[in-house]
């Protein structure tokens, strides 16, 4: 979008999430981007919090390492569906309306992984939610990408990544507290209440519970935010449009809704496009971040981190779990408040070099039985570095490369292949790590991560600083 001229906002005072005149200003562009971030921290929470759990749901269930990798990846065989569906979704009943359904398959999940009665019933409450959260990872990010003027765009929709960072830190902070509640009783209580029964015999219920507080928040909130004015323009909603860019872009409003217009009607073409030569690129650059993101391991560890670091010899696992969070959130604010000055590039490719090393340096301290505190704190490094660079610039960079009126299904497509991915990363890590060894894993990853850099060095183009319209020109071959 186009930046902001300062100018005050006519018309103050008036609801704009029931259309009428704007409120206006930088505030309320900050409210409505914290409360589609709201899907961000659900998102970080929900695939977190099973860190905490997947002992005690092996232990309870008997499980195999085969359906324990099923487990950690059943809300994941959720997301593929949800971020499939989520563009056309988001295209043709609007960013807002399937936002507010994301949310409450949130809910609905988060209260049936506490009360399953079996394993089965478990695993598809989690599927449920991995639909909502599949949802929510593409729509969400591009929701803010369609508000946020060009400076700032690139720290606005960095809040997505800082507010998944924000959900994991506070799961894991959670399971922790939770997890010394239960310790104060070393035995099962005989014939429990439903309390007890659910923070000491099997906590884990607990754990996955209190996803419903966020969830029924997240919820509410969506019904004070306005539609997207893209989606509205596209929607030949024109006046509605107008009145909500007047109360981000001030007295712009206008260039910009005539910026917006230009696009849509220079774009005629289907979602086959994608695969011509015209925008081919940005498609290749879109599923390598996606495929790539994934494949650097980060949710091998925000999900099984807690046994990792267990079977390397720490006792204080929960405690450092809450760590690496703390960690992963640092760099997040680090991305957030570099990656418009800094650009997207150096903080991509040199972040992810740092993450080959570290990788590397985490299995070779594995093989040769280092301190287990040292492999925690090259860990917490590694995180550290992921979080600067590819955690925190995919989620900008997914929506800024493709045009308009594809966006919401072309960035389905890159997210699609994000959860298919993690799925079966998430599915093929127990049983690679039984297998292979710790320490193999992670030198597998190490070399992923260093294609990964050189293809990123490659392909990826700058977008710091430039209009979606631009950025679109760029990659289709124009000027």
């Amino acid at each position: 979008m186009t930046e902001p001229t300062g100018a005050p906002v006519q018309g103050a005072g008036v609801d704009l999430a029931a259309g009428g005149s704007p409120r206006g200003g930088a505030w309320y562009l900050v409210r409505l981007c914290f409360v589609a971030s709201l899907g961000g921290f659900l998102f970080g929470f929900d695939t977190a919090v099973i860190s905490g759990t997947v002992s005690m749901i092996e232990r309870q269930f008997a499980l195999s390492k085969i359906l324990v990798g099923w487990f950690g990846s059943s809300a994941l065989l959720g997301c593929i569906p949800g971020a499939a569906l989520a563009g056309w979704l988001s295209d043709r009943y609007g960013r807002k309306p399937s936002l507010i359904a994301a949310s409450v398959l949130l809910f609905i999940s988060a209260l049936y992984s506490m009360i399953p009665p079996s394993f089965a019933v478990l695993t598809w409450a989690r599927a449920l939610g991995g639909i909502g959260v599949g949802m929510a990872s593409v729509i969400a990010p591009m929701y803010i990408s369609e508000f946020a003027p060009a400076r700032l765009r690139g720290r606005l929709v960095a809040l997505f990544q800082l507010s998944i960072v924000l959900g994991i830190l506070v799961a894991y902070l959670s399971n922790w507290l939770l997890s010394q509640y239960r310790a104060g009783y070393p035995e099962a209580v005989a014939d429990p209440g439903f309390f007890q029964w659910i923070m000491v015999n099997e906590a884990w219920r607990s754990m996955f519970g209190m996803e419903t507080v966020p969830a029924a928040a997240f919820f509410l909130l969506l019904f004070i935010i306005p539609e997207s004015p893209r989606w509205l323009v596209k929607a030949g909603r024109d006046e509605r449009a107008i009145r909500i860019l007047t109360a981000v872009e001030g007295p712009a409003a206008r260039a910009e809704m005539a910026a917006i217009r230009g696009s849509l009607a220079q774009e005629t073409g289907s979602i086959r496009e994608l695969f011509q030569p015209g925008l081919r690129l940005a498609l290749i650059v879109g599923v390598g971040l996606s495929f790539f993101g994934q494949l650097t391991g980060v949710n091998i560890v925000v999900y099984y981190g807690e046994t990792i670091l267990k079977g390397s010899g720490l006792a204080t696992s929960f405690q450092w779990m809450v760590v690496l969070g703390l960690v992963n959130f640092a760099g997040t604010v680090i991305a957030v408040w570099k990656i418009d000055s800094w650009g997207r590039r150096p903080l991509l490719i040199g972040g992810m070099a740092a993450v080959t090393v570290a990788l590397g340096l985490v299995g070779l301290f594995m093989l040769i039985q280092a301190p287990p505190v040292l492999v925690a704190l090259l860990i917490c490094a590694y995180m550290g570095f992921l979080a600067v660079s590819i955690c925190g610039v995919i989620w900008v960079l997914t929506p800024e490369i493709f045009p308009n009126r594809l966006r919401g299904r072309a960035a389905s497509i890159a997210t699609f292949v994000n959860w298919s991915t993690n799925m079966l990363t998430a599915l093929a890590f127990p049983w690679y790590e039984a297998a292979f060894g710790t320490h193999t894993a992670m030198f597998t990853l190490a070399g992923v991560c260093a294609v990964a850099t050189y293809f990123f060095f490659k392909l990826v183009p700058e977008t710091k600083g430039r209009s979606l319209e631009e950025i679109t020109r760029q990659l289709s071959g124009g000027r």
